[in-house]
């Protein structure tokens, strides 16, 4: 008898512990299966538990793959006001393996720039596939132009001759195109500035360029073997020289970044533009410059020159000896 009276006290104990829990694993995995029925009916799914799922069915299926292609657009509209003028940011490019990884970090920068116009200049006979879908993917505004720098003005191997003038041609057809754009009368308020895609650029040099009456003006760190150049400001806050070592008696000793000018002024000012021939190395700017300000004309920026709000830091050429002559990796992905 003692040893019966055991048992039914331990079936006591136990029974009601038990009820409970399969009562609470019912209520907790039902919402789950629910849930999982009404995605399936729905057609909605987390992605992640798509693939899972594929991936199990194509063990069962005895190695049948299914791939699935997603394709991401980057598409939040660029903000705009109608108050504040446009900044129209003029790049030239050429094809090599880092242009994508340039350009994309420019665009990444451009995106928090509100009112910004990109024309993105291509040194090509055609308008790439790659730059193409680049640009669609940003959300950026732009326009996209290309044309050819002449064989003879191209650099050759590893010579780095002074006298070839990079991009000017593309950065020619740029202002050419906002002539042909923009008229001088009933264009709205904006800036045209010279944004390389090898630089890194503070989100405050593109405020500070903002209000340019003429033509703006600040350092550009890492150029000319320095940590930076600079225009020399005096007491009462005028440009009356250059902080340069690389013939600082240029008239305007100034790096391709260092300056932004006057939508207006350019348009007033259709002979203006960079000199393609007879110009000696680093005269570039100065080519352009002469023929729309002088030097008591130009505007400090970046707290009176005194801020460094955009670097030249050009990226290292990648090392690809491993590639051989046919190549290693697939030449169809681009990178």
């Amino acid at each position: 008898m003692p040893r019966r009276r055991d048992i039914v006290a331990i079936v006591l104990i136990v029974l009601p512990w038990t009820l409970l829990i399969t009562v609470w694993h019912n209520s907790a995995i039902t919402p789950l299966l629910e849930a999982q029925k009404d995605g399936r009916r729905d057609g909605h799914s987390n992605p992640r538990n798509i693939f899972a799922f594929k991936d199990s069915c194509s063990l069962q299926n005895q190695g049948i793959v299914e791939i699935v292609h997603t394709e991401y657009v980057y598409s939040r509209p660029p903000p705009w006001s109608d108050i504040l003028p446009t900044i129209h940011v003029i790049t030239p490019t050429y094809t090599r393996p880092v242009q994508k990884a340039e350009l994309t970090r420019l665009a990444n920068t451009l995106l928090h720039i509100s009112n910004l116009h990109w024309v993105l200049v291509e040194d090509s006979q055609r308008k790439t596939p790659l730059v193409s879908r680049l640009l669609h993917g940003t959300g950026l505004n732009y326009t996209h132009l290309n044309v050819e720098t002449p064989r003879n003005y191209k650099v050759r191997g590893n010579t780095k001759d002074p006298r070839i003038p990079r991009g000017t041609i593309q950065r020619n057809l740029a202002l050419r195109w906002l002539r042909e754009t923009f008229s001088i009368n009933n264009s709205r308020p904006g800036v045209v500035y010279f944004a390389d895609d090898d630089n890194t650029y503070s989100l405050e040099l593109f405020e500070e360029m903002r209000s340019t009456r003429r033509v703006s003006v600040w350092p550009v760190a890492f150029v000319g073997g320095l940590r930076f150049e600079s225009p020399k400001i005096n007491a009462l806050g005028k440009v009356y020289g250059w902080k340069t070592v690389f013939d600082p008696h240029r008239p305007f000793g100034i790096d391709m970044a260092g300056f932004a000018v006057n939508l207006h002024l350019i348009l007033s000012k259709p002979q203006a533009y960079f000199k393609f021939r007879g110009v000696k190395g680093g005269y570039q700017e100065s080519s352009l410059l002469k023929e729309l300000v002088t030097l008591s004309d130009l505007e400090p920026k970046a707290a009176n020159c005194t801020k460094i709000l955009v670097w030249h830091t050009r990226t290292e050429k990648p090392v690809l000896v491993n590639e051989g002559k046919k190549g290693f990796t697939d030449s169809n992905t681009e990178i």
